[in-house]
């Protein structure tokens, strides 16, 4: 049976995006001082890391370092893209630099607006017809959630291997089979230039309407939901990029480039002396596995496929958590002579002592503190070679209490770091406090800003 137009139950007059403005916050509501504002809406919402800062942060430090087309602006730890769109909108050229395969892939599709809105439209609808078509076949009308799964209809699953790398029941079965029967769909789209739009909208859908995920201080797993409609809530993605790419048509925008590497190697892509400005934020020291986060879309989608992918991510990450700490890591290196950082891990080590703590994860939490810091004391000392002289950095960073409540002042150890390779700490201001879950105290987190003076 042939699904027709009107079944899609999409409306895409009814859709409406907010136009991207130039209004800059202040630095001081907690409760909507990370909270992306309805007039940001446009392109950040393709796909936004539930981590991520917020683009009125990023105008604050552009303004505030006079930035504009005559600078190149650069983002360490580009995430999904929010220091990058932001540039891009306000016309100065920028560059990202990422590591995560699909967080990269989802930050370069973001910055990616020259295709044709009404072909990227016209596209997904043929697939989604197409899909909705075969799903028919099996006794499946996407349109109408079932309490139950059709009789004769096999379900797709995941491998056995790719099964055990996601959280436990955060997609249940009817929702993933119609998944991997859209995702064959576009697949014949693949050499397409809307392709990776189709395709990162479907990571949107998932995340935010299809999956069983829900997000607090850490990514955890819902009431399953038997069933949902995944054709009309991918669709709807698309109609939202269709909206933001008509917006831009007639106007130019610089090219920006995402490179995916270590942003503790980051001379290896970025030539020397190139670079004005930095507005970051790199991985907190905290338990927080920033793979975990993004784990069922990049499984799904095909970015990590076995737990050596995983693992071979993991060791070009800067060391932020127990979970991705190697025996062979020596970061901590770069931090032997920092007395308060040497001091910070041997209170946590006294005090996992004490509390007889005993797990292997525990055993790690003074070691992976100094690995952190060394690593973030590796990529300052790598930056140096791509900063003009003057150049201007601002470093998102939090204050953390997650190993044994013992309490690590992120931004003053980040600022310390950076004046000892020859950096000027001009000041730390304050983003906003958040409650810490450990310790039930207010934790600061803060925006350290540095100048490169041109020499060690």
């Amino acid at each position: 049976m042939e699904i027709k137009d009107s079944q899609l139950a999409v409306n895409l007059e009814a859709i409406t995006i907010d136009r991207p403005t130039h209004s800059v916050a202040r630095l001081d509501g907690n409760g909507k001082a990370n909270k992306l504002d309805p007039q940001d809406r446009a392109f950040h919402q393709w796909y936004r890391f539930v981590l991520s800062f917020p683009p009125h942060l990023v105008r604050d430090y552009i303004k505030d370092f006079g930035l504009d087309s005559r600078h190149t602006l650069l983002d360490p730890f580009c995430g999904t893209g929010t220091t990058l769109v932001e540039a891009k909108l306000r016309g100065i050229q920028s560059i990202g630099v990422e590591v995560h395969p699909f967080v990269h892939f989802a930050a370069s599709v973001k910055l990616n607006w020259k295709i044709d809105p009404d072909l990227l439209l016209e596209q997904s609808r043929e697939a989604a017809y197409t899909a909705l078509n075969l799903l028919h076949l099996q006794g499946i009308d996407d349109n109408q959630s079932l309490t139950v799964t059709p009789k004769n209809c096999k379900l797709r699953t995941l491998t056995s291997e790719a099964q055990r790398l996601i959280l436990a029941n955060s997609i249940s079965p009817l929702p993933l089979h119609k998944i991997l029967v859209l995702l064959d769909c576009l697949k014949s789209h693949e050499k397409e230039p809307y392709y990776q739009h189709a395709i990162l909208a479907l990571a949107n859908a998932i995340v935010f309407k299809i999956s069983n995920l829900r997000f607090g201080p850490e990514v955890g797993v819902r009431n399953p939901k038997i069933d949902v409609p995944v054709i009309a809530n991918w669709l709807f993605e698309i109609e939202k990029m269709v909206a933001d790419l008509r917006i831009v048509q007639a106007r130019v925008f610089p090219d920006t480039i995402v490179y995916m590497a270590d942003a503790r190697e980051i001379g290896s892509v970025i030539k020397p002396n190139s670079i004005d400005a930095v507005i970051t934020s790199p991985p907190y020291p905290n338990e927080k596995d920033y793979t975990r986060t993004t784990r069922l879309e990049s499984v799904l989608l095909g970015f990590v496929n076995t737990k050596a992918d995983l693992r071979a991510l993991k060791k070009k990450m800067v060391r932020s958590n127990t979970r991705g700490v190697y025996k062979e890591d020596d970061d901590d290196k770069w931090i032997v002579e920092h007395p308060e950082i040497q001091r910070i891990a041997d209170t946590i080590e006294k005090r996992r002592i004490e509390l007889d703590k005993d797990s292997g994860f525990e055993r790690l939490y003074a070691r992976v503190t100094k690995l952190y810091f060394g690593g973030i004391a590796r990529h300052l000392s790598e930056l140096r070679k791509i900063l003009r002289p003057g150049a201007q950095l601002a470093y998102v960073v939090g204050d953390q209490a997650s190993y044994l409540r013992v309490k690590i002042q992120t931004g003053q150890l980040l600022a310390e770091i950076a004046e000892a390779l020859g950096y000027k700490n001009v000041r730390i201001d304050l983003f906003r406090t958040r409650l810490a879950t450990a310790t039930r105290e207010q934790l600061r987190e803060e925006v350290v800003v540095l100048n490169w003076p041109g020499k060690a």
